[in-house]
Order: structure tokens, then sequence, then C-alpha cells
């Protein structure tokens, strides 16, 4: 579990260079890393690219099918409604994230979408290495205020 949320912790990082909300999730199974993703809306210009979605793709192609069960998604934020529903599509088995979501999280936040009401519960396992995942989300935050803020003052 440790490596796998590192993993998805040097996603995040990685998104958030690209100018991204700072964001990373993996698949896997057994141990093994299956599919790999962090937040590309920006550069996508798709608002379906959260990590999440990309992790369950990447995985789906990895193994052939697009049914994942036994696999565990790691992400470093509550996923929101739209990736819960993938999430249960794909009918993974366990769902392990970080940083909860007071905004958007679909999972125990704002609303309880992976609670078996929708289909097949996943177990879920929330605020593991939070602690990391916020600090991302609080430093990408800041920094894009201070941007704003600076070509607001520029503009004037």
């Amino acid at each position: 579990m440790q490596r796998e949320m590192e993993e998805a912790l040097r996603l995040a990082r990685e998104a958030a260079e690209a100018g991204e909300v700072p964001v990373g999730a993996v698949v896997a199974k057994d141990g093994v890393i299956l599919g790999r993703g962090r937040n590309r809306r920006e550069e996508s210009g798709d608002v379906a690219a959260h990590a999440e979605i990309e992790a369950i793709r990447s995985a789906a192609d990895a193994v052939g099918d697009w049914r994942l069960p036994g696999c565990t998604l790691y992400v470093t934020l509550e996923p929101c409604a739209m990736c819960c529903g993938a999430i249960l599509h794909a009918r993974l088995s366990r769902v392990v994230f970080g940083a909860y979501d007071e905004t958007a999280g679909a999972v125990v936040s704002r609303e309880r979408l992976l609670s078996g009401s929708l289909g097949p519960a996943p177990q879920v396992a929330g605020g593991y290495r939070a602690a990391e995942s916020e600090r991302l989300l609080r430093d990408f935050f800041a920094k894009r205020r201070k941007t704003v803020d600076k070509a607001a003052k520029e503009s004037v």
C-alpha cells in the first residue's frame, strides 16, 4: 500500500508541475501497479481527464478488460461523483484515498456514492497519507492565488 500511494503522490506532484490540480492515482492488484493517472483537464481540454479516470483506463488497457475486480484504486484526493461512477462500473474492489474533499468528495464528505446503493460497494479507506496530499493541494492553490493576485494588480 505504501508503494502505490507513493506513486500516486509522485503523479500528483507531476500534475502540479504541469499546472494541473495535484491529484494522482494508481490502480494495483496483488502489489502490481496496472495503471497510472494524474489530472490532465487543462492540458487535454477534457472535463473527464481526472487522475482516477486515467488510472482506470490505463489499468483496463493493461489487463484487456474494462472490469477490474480484485483491484485497488489509490488516489491522493477523495473521488468526485464522476469518478465514483467509473469506480463502480469498473468493479474495483477497494478505494484508498488521501485527502478528504469537503467541496466535491462523493465517497464520504458530500455524498456516499460508494455505499452500495448504486451497485456492489468497494471497500473504502480514507485519510491515508492525507497530510502529504493536503499539503500538495494547499501549496498549489496558494501559488495560484498569488499568480492571480499579481495579474490583477498589474492590470490596474
